[in-house]
C-alpha cells in the first residue's frame, strides 16, 4: 500500500485492445483439463488481478461455507476495482457484485450480530454482503475493532491515515471520532482489550500534502523515532512507544478478546530487533526478537504488509514477522512467556492467513508494477499447505539484539531478547566506550520471569567478545545488564542446526550449468489478461514468441509481443569475477560474494542468466554465480541474505500467479509436478518462490583477496559471511617475514570490530576455522605492510 508511486506507472495500467488468439498446435499442457492445476499449493486459476499498481490480497477469512478475501491497490480511499470475492469448496473464485473496492487489509468476526467485517463489508451468516458508504468510510481500512462502550451495536474503523470511525453493525452509518489522533503514520493495526483500544503505525511520512496535529502529539526525539504504539480509554489518548508498530491482537484473535482479562500483543521493530510489546494487568512490557530479513527494516514503513498474529486451527497461532514464521502461545502473558517456537523463514511476501477446508491458507503479495517494469500486471495468490509444511521453507536463521551503540545505565536490564529454538548462537558484545565493563547476561529459563545469572562477560575498552552460547543453554529468554554507564552494543546471531536439505527432484527438471540442448528464454507476467510472456531460446535461437493462461495452455497471438519483451527483459550482467570472487558494485562500493561453479564465469548456451529482479513485492531476488540471494529494494547490497547454492543453468525467472517461473529446462525433461511442456516451444518450471531453499543450502568459495596487491593500512572490500555454517578463512602473503593481518567482521550493519590480529607466518597458510555457531555478515582484512597476499573462505 504506497501512496506515493502509483502515478508514476499510468502507462503500464492501459488495458491492450483485445487479440485474436490462434492455439498453436500441441501446445496444450499435459493434464491441463484434467482440472484446476496447482503447483506447490498454488492453483494459478486462483490468481487475483486489480488494474493497478499493486494487487496484494489484505484479508482472508472462512465464513459462511467459503472463503473470503479482498485486494488492494496502492492508495484507493474512496473504493476501485478491487472485488470481494468468495472461493467454495471445489475452488471456484465469485467475484461479489456489492464490491466496492478500496485499499483495506481489516477484518473481525462479530460476535453479537453474527457478522464478518472484512474491508468495508458485513457478512451475515447466510453469505448475505452490504457494503458501507465509502463516502462516510473515507481512507484506507487496515483494522477493525470491538467498541469500548457498546460492542454489541457497534465497532471501530482505523485508517492508513489515522482516523478513526465508528460504524453501527446494524444500519452501517458512519460516525468519524478523530481525524488523527496520535502521531506517525500507515495505521495498521487496532484491538481492543483491558478497556482500551490500542493503535498502532509503522511509519513518520505522511500520505501526500496531509498536515493533520494530533490530540497526543510527540514528535520524533531521533532519527530512529517513527510510528507509534498508543492505547484509547475513551476519554484520553496515550502514547506507549514511539515505534515502528503493526499488528495488534489477543487469543481470541478477530473476534476480539474473551474478557476483559486477556492480555493483548502488538508486533513491530527498531533498527535493533523485532518488537513484541505485551499488556497484561494494564501494564505494558517489551520483548525483543530477530529479524530474518532486511527487506521490511525502511523508515516509511511501505514495505510492511502485513505481519500477523492468528489462529490457523488445530489449536496453532501462527505469528509472521521480519520474514520469519513462529508458532505463538495462546497463553503468552506475563510470567508465562515461554513456547514462541521459530519455524522457519520465508520469501514470499505474506498478508494473512487461516485454517480453511482442511488447509493452510497463506495469502501474499506476489508482484506489484511499481517500479517494476519487468512486470506487466500486480497479481497475487493463495498457498494451500500444512502446518508441517511451513517447516520445509527456509531456515531458522535471524539477527538483532537488545542493544545497538545504545547509552546503557550501570545496572539497567535489557529487554529480554529471544533465544529459544535456535540451535547456533552467538551474542556479539561491543564496547564503544574508553573503560572496561563487565555485561552480566540472565537466563528466564521458563519463561516465569524468574532471572538467573548465567555468565558475566568482560568486554575491554573500545573491545569485541564474541560469546557462543551453548546447547546447554535451553532459556528462551536472555537479558544483560552493564556494571557501569557505557555505550554498548549487543547483538545475537541465531542459526538452524542444518540448513535445508536440497530436494533434486523438485527440480530434476531444471537444466544443469553447460546444457546446450536446454530451453530457456525470457518469462514476464504480462499487462493483458493475467497472461504469462514467453520468449522461448534454444540451440537454435528464439523459437516465436508464446502467452500462457491461467489454465496452463501456451497460445501464439496474433499480435506479436517479442519486441515489447525484448526490450524490457533484457538481461544484463549485474556482477564481474576475478580471480578472488565474485565483484558487485554499489554506490561506488565494491561488495564480494563467494565464486560457485567456474562455468559461471561465462555466459552459458542460452545466455548470461537473470542477475537482479523483483519477484515478490518491493523485494529483489539475485541469481549470481550460482547462488539466490534476496535482497532489499532500499539499501540493497549490505543487507542480502543468500538463499540456496545450485548448478542449475536458470535462464530467467519471475512470478506470476503467485508462482515462481524458471527458465533453463532440460530438452528431455518430463511433464511433473512442476515442469510443464508446451510442444515445440519446450518447457517451464513452476512452484512457489520458498521452494528455492530446497534447491541446495548456500555453499562457496572466495574471498578479498587472492594473490592480490595489498596496500599496508588499506582494509580489502567487504565479503558476505552469514548464512553459511560452516566457514574457513586461508590466509597466506610472499613477505619472508611473519606479518600481521587483522581480520574484522559487520555484526550488526553499523560499522567493523576487530575478530582478532593474526599473525601469518612466511612460506605457509594460516587457517582459521570458525567456531560452530559463530556468523557474522561481512568479513575484511587489513595487512600491517605492503604485500602480496590471500584471504580465501570456504563455505562447505
Amino acid at each position: 500500500m504506497h501512496e506515493h508511486r502509483a502515478h508514476t506507472l499510468a502507462l503500464l495500467l492501459s488495458l491492450a485492445l483485445a487479440v485474436g488468439w490462434t492455439a498453436a498446435a500441441g501446445e496444450t499442457a499435459a493434464g491441463a483439463d484434467a482440472g484446476p492445476r496447482q503447483f506447490s499449493g498454488i492453483y494459478p486459476h486462483l490468481a487475483r488481478f486489480n488494474g493497478g499498481g499493486e494487487c496484494g490480497i489484505g484479508a482472508l477469512v472462512p465464513w459462511a461455507d467459503r472463503l473470503w478475501l479482498v485486494t488492494y491497490p496502492p492508495h484507493a480511499t474512496h473504493g476501485s476495482a478491487d472485488k470481494l470475492t468468495a472461493i467454495d469448496a471445489g475452488l471456484q473464485a465469485t467475484e461479489r457484485p456489492e464490491s466496492v473496492g478500496g485499499t483495506h487489509a481489516c477484518r473481525l468476526l462479530h460476535r453479537e450480530s453474527n457478522q464478518l467485517f472484512i474491508g468495508p463489508y458485513a457478512i451475515a451468516a447466510d453469505g448475505t454482503v452490504r457494503a458501507i458508504d465509502l463516502h462516510q468510510l473515507v481512507g484506507r481500512m487496515t483494522a477493525v475493532a470491538r467498541h469500548l462502550t457498546d460492542p454489541a451495536n457497534k465497532v471501530y474503523y482505523y485508517d492508513m491515515e489515522g482516523a478513526v470511525y465508528e460504524v453501527d453493525v446494524h444500519s452501517l452509518a458512519v460516525t468519524r471520532l478523530f481525524a488523527k489522533p496520535v502521531p506517525g503514520w500507515h495505521g495498521k493495526g487496532a484491538y481492543t482489550a483491558q478497556g482500551h483500544l490500542v493503535i498502532a503505525n509503522n511509519g513518520d511520512v505522511p500520505s501526500g500534502d496531509a498536515q493533520v496535529h494530533s490530540l497526543a502529539p510527540l514528535p520524533a526525539a531521533s532519527a530512529e523515532d517513527a510510528g507509534v504504539l498508543a492505547e484509547w480509554d475513551g476519554h484520553d489518548w496515550h502514547i506507549v512507544a514511539r515505534r515502528q508498530f503493526t499488528d495488534v491482537t489477543g487469543p481470541g484473535g478477530i473476534a476480539g478478546a474473551p474478557d476483559d482479562a486477556a492480555p493483548l500483543w502488538a508486533i513491530g521493530w527498531d533498527k535493533r530487533s523485532v518488537l513484541l510489546a505485551l499488556r497484561d494487568g494494564g501494564a505494558w512490557s517489551m520483548f525483543r526478537l530477530p529479524k530474518a530479513s532486511h527487506a521490511f527494516d525502511p523508515h516509511h514503513g511501505w514495505f510492511t504488509e502485513w505481519p500477523r498474529i492468528r489462529e490457523v486451527g488445530d489449536g496453532h497461532l501462527l505469528m509472521a514477522m521480519h520474514g520469519m514464521l513462529y508458532e505463538f502461545p495462546r497463553g503468552f502473558r506475563a510470567g508465562a512467556t515461554a513456547g514462541i517456537v521459530p519455524l522457519s523463514s520465508h520469501l514470499r511476501y505474506l498478508t494473512d492467513f487461516c485454517a480453511w477446508n482442511g488447509h493452510l491458507v497463506l495469502a501474499s503479495d506476489d508482484a506489484s508494477i511499481m517500479q517494476n517494469p519487468l512486470a506487466g500486471a500486480s497479481q497475487s495468490n493463495l498457498w494451500f499447505g500444512t502446518w508441517d509444511a511451513l517447516r520445509g521453507f527456509g531456515p531458522r536463521t535471524g539477527w538483532g539484539g537488545p542493544w545497538q551503540r545504545d547509552a546503557v545505565a550501570a545496572g539497567a536490564w535489557s529487554d529480554p531478547f529471544l533465544v529459544g529454538g535456535f540451535p547456533r548462537r552467538v551474542l556479539h558484545l561491543v564496547n564503544h566506550g574508553d573503560a572496561p565493563v563487565v555485561v552480566t547476561v540472565q537466563a528466564d529459563g521458563a519463561g516465569d520471569g524468574r532471572w538467573a545469572d548465567w555468565r558475566a562477560v568482560a568486554v575491554p575498552a573500545h573491545g569485541y567478545v564474541p560469546t557462543i552460547l551453548p546447547a546447554a543453554l535451553a532459556a528462551p529468554w536472555l537479558r544483560l545488564a552493564s556494571d557501569r554507564a557505557a555505550t554498548l552494543t549487543a547483538y545475537f546471531h541465531l542459526g538452524d542446526d542444518a540448513p535445508r536439505s536440497s530436494d533434486e527432484a523438485a527440480f530434476a527438471g531444471v537444466a544443469e550449468v553447460g546444457d546446450a540442448t536446454a530451453t530457456g528464454g525470457l518469462v514476464r507476467p504480462g499487462a493483458q489478461d493475467g497472461l504469462l510472456q514467453w520468449l522461448p531460446r534454444g540451440p537454435g535461437g528464439t523459437s516465436g514468441y508464446h502467452e500462457i493462461d491461467g489454465a496452463m495452455h501456451a497460445h501464439t497471438p496474433a499480435a506479436d509481443r517479442s519486441a515489447e519483451v525484448e526490450k524490457l527483459c533484457a538481461v544484463r550482467t549485474d556482477f564481474s569475477v576475478d580471480a578472488a570472487s565474485v565483484v558487485m558494485t554499489q554506490d561506488g562500493q565494491r561488495w564480494r560474494l563467494p565464486r560457485g561453479d567456474a562455468r559461471f564465469d561465462h555466459a552459458g548456451a542460452l545466455g548470461w542468466p537473470r542477475g537482479i529482479r523483483e519477484v515478490c513485492s518491493e523485494r529483489f531476488l539475485m541469481d549470481i554465480h550460482g547462488s539466490f540471494y534476496e535482497m532489499p529494494r532500499e539499501h540493497g547490497l549490505p543487507l542480502i541474505r543468500p538463499v540456496c547454492s545450485h548448478h542449475k543453468a536458470i535462464a530467467d525467472y519471475c512470478s506470476w500467479r503467485g508462482l515462481l517461473v524458471l527458465s533453463g529446462v532440460r530438452a528431455d525433461a518430463a511433464a511433473d509436478a512442476h515442469v510443464v511442456r508446451f510442444g515445440a516451444a519446450g518447457a517451464l518450471w513452476f512452484g512457489m518462490v520458498d521452494d528455492l531453499w530446497r534447491l541446495g543450502k548456500p555453499v562457496g568459495r572466495g574471498g578479498p583477496w587472492l594473490d592480490s596487491a595489498v596496500a599496508a593500512g588499506a582494509p580489502s572490500d567487504p565479503y558476505l559471511m552469514t548464512g553459511y555454517d560452516r566457514k574457513t578463512l586461508t590466509l597466506r602473503h610472499d613477505q619472508p617475514a611473519p606479518l600481521a593481518i587483522t581480520v574484522e567482521v559487520d555484526i550488526d550493519h553499523h560499522g567493523w570490530v576487530t575478530y582478532g590480529v593474526l599473525s601469518v607466518p612466511a612460506g605457509q597458510p594460516l587457517v582459521l576455522t570458525f567456531p560452530e555457531g559463530y556468523s557474522a555478515h561481512w568479513i575484511r582484512c587489513t595487512a600491517a605492510q605492503d604485500c602480496k597476499a590471500s584471504a580465501q573462505l570456504v563455505y562447505e
